[in-house]
């Protein structure tokens, strides 16, 4: 199963994006959120990928730029009714954490502003919901940010383009050199996309 995807966009459509990955081109499928924030074509990118199957389909991939959207993708579709195209366009109107904090107030109405989400699904999604982690933090029921839980170290955005310039075929020592160069030139709060942009012309790319 793929989890994962560093490469360069070659295009996207209103619901897919494809992904050059050391030449092969990956069809995802992403929210409208998820699009409109993905860099230019031809740019490098880190995906998050959910990789689900059906027997009608086949494997299909969906893509995320945050950890947190691919993880409340999958948990809104533990819920009963709940498939990837209402979670898409639930995440497309709430991040996951405005998702949490309409759980948290049953706030159907927000809920219910997602394509194709009734009034009875975004009940369900409420009550499903309750008291279930979403994103980083959670919410009480008076609105208040709970401290997130513990969890692994995010990784770091030298991390992110290190792995983006190994997917497009950069051997790790190199990919490693060009990164702590860039990061370097450019200072410790340059963007993935800036450090993997900043490696690619070191290399002449």
């Amino acid at each position: 199963m793929i989890g994962r995807l560093a490469g360069r966009v070659l295009e996207t459509t209103e619901e897919e994006a494809l992904i050059d990955v050391g030449g092969v081109g990956w069809v995802v499928r992403c929210g409208a959120r998820t699009l409109s924030r993905l860099p230019a074509a031809g740019e490098a990118v880190v995906l998050r990928v959910e990789t689900q199957w059906s027997e009608s389909a086949g494997p299909r991939l969906y893509g995320f730029l945050d950890a947190d959207d691919r993880a409340a993708f999958v948990l809104l579709q533990s819920v009963q009714g709940v498939g990837p195209k209402a979670a898409l366009a639930v995440l497309d109107v709430l991040t996951p954490a405005a998702l949490a904090e309409a759980v948290a107030r049953d706030d159907k109405a927000q809920v219910g502003r997602a394509s194709g989400v009734g009034p009875k699904l975004a009940q369900r999604i409420l009550v499903e919901l309750k008291g279930k982690p979403i994103g980083a933090a959670s919410f009480s029921a008076s609105g208040v940010a709970a401290a997130p839980a513990p969890g692994p170290a995010p990784v770091s955005a030298a991390g992110e383009a290190v792995a983006a310039l190994m997917g497009l075929g950069v051997a790790e020592m190199q990919a490693r050199r060009l990164v702590e160069q860039a990061a370097a030139a450019l200072g410790p709060d340059a963007a993935v996309s800036d450090l993997v942009r900043a490696g690619l012309k070191e290399m002449g790319r």
